[in-house]
C-alpha cells in the first residue's frame, strides 16, 4: 500500500499566517512544545494536557488530548499524546487506537481518534485519502514503534472535518476509553512537536467519515420506541398496542399513544410527516403488504386530527415484512418488527425549557452508586463515576467495575443485553437509564455504518469489547476498569435510574 507525501499543514498554515511578517529565528522546539529527557533518554512532549482518559483494557494506557485546532474554518486537528504509565511492560498503540467501523486491513494507524458534534448526532473520524485508511497518525510512515515502552510517550494526530456552529470546545473521542467532554477548541495554527508533520487535506482529495449517532428509548409500557438521529425523530408504535391481531381498526388506547406522538409533531418544525406500516416475517406478502398499508392510513388519519400545527403534510405507505428493525428469530424481535413508525423533523427544546445542572457535592461512592455481584466466582463491584449532561441533548454515563476476588475472572454481563438488541460487534451496551416520572427507559446510542450489503450496520457508543478490545472483560485480581456509554438524556432530568447488567437498580444525579 502506497502513502503519497503530501504538503505539511502545519507548515503552509504557518507560511499563510507569516507572509507578510519580518521572518524570525526559527526556534530548535516549536512554541509551547517542551521537550524533556524519558527515562530511555529520548526527548518527551511535555505540553499541558487539555483532557485525559485511560484505556478500558489497559489501563497503564493514558491518552491526553495536547492539541485540538480548528484551521481554514473547515478542518480540525487533534494531537493526542500515549503515555505507558506501567513499570515493566510495553504496550501496543496502534489497535488501540483503530477505528473498528471500517476496514482497517494492516493494523497501524490511529484512525480511531474522532470528536463528538452532540447538536448534529454525528461522530466525526479522520478523513479518508483514497489510498489508505485515515489522514492521521501511520505507524510507518512517522516512524514509531508498534510498542510503548514502560515510562515513554508518543504523539499522535489526526485531521478531521471541524464541528458544525464553530464551537468553542468539543467532545473528543477515541476507541480506547470514555470520551473526553469540554476540550478548548484552538484557532491558532496547530504547535507540534519536533518531527511531527501533519498532512493537508486540501493538497488531495479525500473522503469525510462520519457516523450519525441515533439515541433510542422506549415507554415503559411498550407502546413505542424512538431514535433520534439529530435531524429526525422516529416513532415505532407497537401495533400490537394500535390494533387487534390482523385488523387495521385503532383500538381504544391507540388514541393515548398518538396524543403523545400529535404532541411530537406539533413540537417540531417541519412541514412533512412520514407514516410507514411494517409486519414481521409471519404469513406471506398477500397478507401483510395489504395489512400494513391499512394500518399506516388507520394513523395517518387518526395523526393529522390531532396535529393542531397547519401546513403540515401526512404521507402513508406499507413496507410488510420488507423492513424489519429486528431480527425475526425471537418473540420480541417480531413483537418489535409489527410497527407503524411516524417520521418527521426533530423537535428543538426551547433554551428555557433547559434545566440549570445540579451540583453534586458529595463524590459518587459517597451517594450510594455502587452494586456487587459475582463473576466465574469471584466478587466483583461495581461504580458509577458520573452522568454529565452534554450538548445536544445527550448523556455520558461513566462506571467501574472491579474484581474483589483473588483470581482471575470474565465479567460478561455487559454485551449480555436482550435479544433483540442487534449490534455488529460486542459491546458493554447490557445498560439502561429511565426517567422514572415520565415511565421512559434510555438505551446505549447507536453509530450508523453503511454495510457492504447495502443496509447500515449498527455499532454501539459505548466501551467496545470485540477485537483487538476482546480482553476487556477480563479481569485479574484486584483489577478495576472504567467503562462508558451514551445516551439520550431528557431536558428536564435532574437523576435517573440506572441499571447496569444484574447490578442493584441506582439513583444517579446528573451532572
Amino acid at each position: 500500500m502506497s502513502y503519497r507525501i503530501i504538503p505539511p499543514f502545519v507548515a503552509l498554515l504557518m507560511a499563510s499566517a507569516c507572509a507578510q511578517q519580518t521572518p524570525a529565528p526559527t526556534p530548535s522546539t516549536p512554541p509551547s512544545t517542551t521537550a524533556a529527557a524519558s527515562p530511555s533518554g529520548t526527548p518527551q512532549d511535555t505540553r499541558p494536557a487539555l483532557a485525559e482518559t485511560r484505556s478500558t483494557m489497559t489501563p497503564d494506557l493514558k491518552v491526553e488530548v495536547v492539541g485540538l485546532n480548528r484551521v481554514k474554518a473547515k478542518h480540525l486537528v487533534a494531537q493526542l499524546r500515549l503515555t505507558n504509565t506501567g513499570a515493566d511492560k510495553k504496550l501496543p498503540w496502534t489497535g488501540e487506537m483503530g477505528d473498528n467501523t471500517r476496514p482497517l486491513g494492516e493494523i497501524r494507524w490511529a484512525s480511531g481518534i474522532g470528536v463528538l458534534d452532540a447538536p448534529a448526532r454525528a461522530w466525526i473520524l479522520p478523513y479518508k485519502p483514497a489510498d489508505f485508511p485515515c489522514l492521521c497518525t501511520d505507524q510507518d510512515r512517522d516512524g514509531l514503534a508498534y510498542f510503548i515502552d514502560p515510562g515513554e510517550s508518543i504523539n499522535v494526530y489526526a485531521v478531521m472535518p471541524a464541528p458544525s456552529g464553530n464551537p468553542a470546545a468539543a467532545t473528543v473521542v477515541t476507541p480506547v476509553g470514555p470520551p473526553m467532554p469540554d476540550v478548548p477548541i484552538s484557532d491558532e495554527p496547530p504547535v507540534t512537536p519536533p518531527g511531527t508533520t501533519i498532512p493537508d487535506p486540501d493538497a488531495e482529495p479525500v473522503t469525510t467519515v462520519v457516523r450519525p449517532l441515533v439515541t433510542p428509548s422506549e415507554s415503559l409500557d411498550g407502546s413505542e420506541e424512538t431514535a433520534d438521529d439529530g435531524r429526525d425523530l422516529q416513532v415505532n408504535l407497537s401495533a400490537d398496542v394500535l390494533f387487534a391481531l390482523n385488523k387495521a381498526t385503532l383500538t381504544a388506547k391507540a388514541r393515548a399513544v398518538l396524543a403523545r406522538t400529535a404532541k411530537l409533531v406539533d413540537a417540531s418544525s417541519g412541514s412533512s410527516v412520514r407514516v410507514e406500516g411494517h409486519a414481521d416475517s409471519s404469513g406471506n406478502n398477500a397478507i401483510n403488504d395489504p395489512l400494513s398499508t391499512r394500518r399506516a392510513e388507520a394513523v395517518r388519519k387518526a395523526l393529522s386530527a390531532l396535529v393542531t400545527r397547519q401546513g403540515v403534510g401526512f404521507q402513508a405507505k406499507g413496507y410488510g415484512s420488507r423492513r424489519p428493525l429486528y431480527g425475526n428469530d425471537t418473540d420480541e424481535g417480531r413483537r418489535r418488527n409489527r410497527r407503524v413508525t411516524v417520521t418527521f423533523a426533530r423537535p428543538q427544546a426551547a433554551a428555557a425549557e433547559q434545566p440549570a445542572t445540579p451540583v453534586a457535592t458529595d463524590a459518587p461512592g459517597a451517594t450510594g452508586l455502587t452494586g456487587t455481584g459475582k463473576a466465574d466466582g469471584q466478587p466483583i463491584s461495581m461504580k458509577v463515576t458520573g452522568l454529565r449532561r452534554l450538548t445536544g441533548g445527550l448523556g455520558l454515563l461513566t462506571y467501574r467495575v472491579k474484581n474483589d476476588g483473588s483470581a482471575e475472572a470474565w465479567f460478561n454481563e455487559l454485551h449480555q443485553a436482550q435479544d433483540w438488541m442487534s449490534f455488529k460487534y460486542r459491546a458493554a451496551f447490557n445498560v439502561r437509564l429511565t426517567d422514572v416520572a415520565a415511565r421512559r427507559r434510555y438505551l446505549p446510542g447507536r453509530l450508523q455504518v453503511p454495510a457492504e450489503s447495502g443496509g447500515v450496520d449498527a455499532y454501539c457508543a459505548c466501551t467496545d469489547v470485540s477485537g483487538v478490545r476482546l480482553s476487556t472483560t477480563k479481569f485479574g485480581p484486584g483489577a478495576e476498569k472504567e467503562f462508558w456509554g451514551l445516551f439520550e438524556l431528557p431536558d428536564s432530568a435532574t437523576t435517573m435510574r440506572v441499571k447496569i447488567g444484574s447490578f442493584r437498580d441506582l439513583q444517579v444525579p446528573v451532572r
